[in-house]
């Protein structure tokens, strides 16, 4: 296909043959993406199980998430995305059942905190954040189940529960590569997360025990609450449709999750679930699996408030590989991420305060421009985009020394830049700066006016003493944190 691309100003290619490619996992292959809708994408990510705080390998996926969610809406796409939260399952309900208190009240500590984590890595909020156990989707859920069952795809076992009947799906196992015929037939699964060396019938609905406690809503089989499984599709067809554009979550996710919820919702729709299925690779820290006895198990919360790691710089180590690339978590990777965000910064600083006195903005014929769509384009290869994005600093930088770029093709650049941010979600920190700051550089700016060199010497280094450095310029001081 001929490549023509036109570049606007504000960062979006305005004219492109090409098309944005994703590898979908169910064919594992490279496709070209087609909404159902035009315009529209219908997005589905699953969020987090609220027993705990979320750790950093869990947003490592709600980054790649996120900037999927940015680039699609970057190229003109209305994305209604919904991202659900698991507040019953196994692990709630033992949390609940360990600390003494009900489940509502066990889980909301961790929704509030998750929110929070959202925030502070500037991941957007999805459209949609649905809670299993809302009253609409219980019943929901209870509805598909009882379709699954008078389609013969599901059966109540003697033990009391649901458990859908995989042999009645032929496509049971594509999106793993499990064979079928391989599984051992009349195997029971009760628990919502198992390996595929345990695949069977799972549950759709689990008949109540004491190990429940106070935990169960009434169905057409009695007392009993929902699998893992079902709660998904109910709260994503239920919001978007019985057909959804994409399904993403990390490649843990694939079995049984989601081989589990294509089967139940297509055996009740008829229709294909999700037309794409993109799941992103583990991440290891300093190399190994991440892990509490390791020592290297670490919460946002870890990084930022007790070892000083900015929300910012953690977004940056987590985006900044592909994918469905392996990333290795380390405190190095976070060291560069800062300096290669201090670099943009300064580069934002340099281009903006040039493009002040600018009135309109030239057209720049720098060719790296383009290339940050286009490699995003490419099955969200963050990698060549951020490559792309340091190749203009540093071929602008070149040229502002040289006096080569103008206010206007300065403006031009911060057009481009805000583009690229609303991507990449890695606009510099507002700096606070102390009041004790403030009235030492005033209390200098006088000394310099009385040309009393000794004392702004003193007031600068006092400056310096509070993380802060001033320089001299014709426009006055500037004051940039250390």
């Amino acid at each position: 296909m001929t490549r023509r691309i036109a570049f606007s100003c504000n960062g979006h290619l305005t004219d492109r043959l090409m098309p944005i490619r994703f590898f979908n996992t169910y064919s594992r292959r490279i496709e070209d993406f087609v909404p159902l809708e035009p315009g529209v994408v219908r997005l589905y990510t699953c969020g987090p199980t609220v027993y705990n705080f979320a750790h950093i390998g869990n947003f490592r996926a709600y980054i790649f998430e996120d900037l999927l969610q940015r680039h699609l809406e970057f190229r003109g796409f209305r994305v209604i995305r919904v991202m659900n939260l698991t507040d019953v399952d196994d692990k709630t309900i033992r949390g609940c059942r360990a600390a003494g208190i009900p489940l509502a009240e066990f889980t909301q500590p961790f929704k509030k905190a998750f929110f929070e984590d959202l925030d502070a890595l500037r991941i957007k909020r999805a459209e949609h954040f649905p809670e299993a156990t809302a009253a609409d989707h219980i019943a929901r859920m209870i509805s598909m189940i009882s379709t699954l069952v008078e389609k013969g795809h599901a059966y109540r076992a003697d033990d009391g529960s649901v458990y859908f009947r995989i042999r009645s799906f032929p496509a049971y196992g594509q999106l793993a590569h499990i064979v079928l015929d391989e599984l051992q037939a009349g195997v029971r699964v009760r628990s919502d997360e198992y390996e595929k060396e345990n695949v069977g019938d799972f549950a759709l609905w689990k008949a109540w025990d004491q190990a429940d406690g106070d935990v169960w809503w009434e169905s057409p089989w009695g007392r009993g609450r929902p699998g893992w499984h079902i709660e998904c599709s109910a709260m994503a067809t239920g919001i978007l449709g019985p057909q959804i554009d994409i399904h993403c979550g990390g490649e843990d996710n694939i079995f049984p999750h989601h081989e589990a919820e294509i089967a139940q919702s297509e055996c009740v729709t008829g229709l294909q679930f999700s037309r794409y299925w993109l799941h992103c690779k583990h991440l290891q820290v300093e190399g190994t699996k991440m892990a509490k006895s390791a020592g290297n198990f670490f919460t946002l919360r870890d990084l930022t408030m007790e070892k000083g790691w900015t929300g910012r710089e953690v977004r940056y180590a987590l985006l900044s590989v592909k994918y469905r690339e392996p990333l290795n978590f380390t405190i190095e990777g976070l060291s560069a991420a800062r300096s290669a965000l201090a670099r943009l910064d300064e580069w934002t600083r340099r281009i903006r305060e040039l493009a002040n006195t600018a009135k309109l903005a030239d057209a720049l014929n720098i060719s790296e421009l383009e290339q940050f769509g286009s490699s995003l384009d490419d099955d969200l290869n963050i990698s060549a985009a951020l490559a792309s994005v340091f190749d203009v600093i540093r071929e602008t930088n070149r040229r502002i020394d040289l006096g080569k770029v103008t206010p206007e093709e300065a403006k031009g650049l911060v057009e481009w830049l805000e583009g690229v941010q609303s991507v990449l979600a890695l606009d510099p920190e507002a700096e606070v700066i102390p009041q004790a700051v403030h009235s030492l550089v005033e209390l200098r700016s006088q000394a310099r006016a009385s040309k009393d060199w000794k004392a702004s010497d003193s007031l600068r280094d006092q400056i310096q003493a509070l993380g802060w450095t001033v320089k001299d310029s014709k426009d006055g001081q500037k004051l940039t944190r250390k």
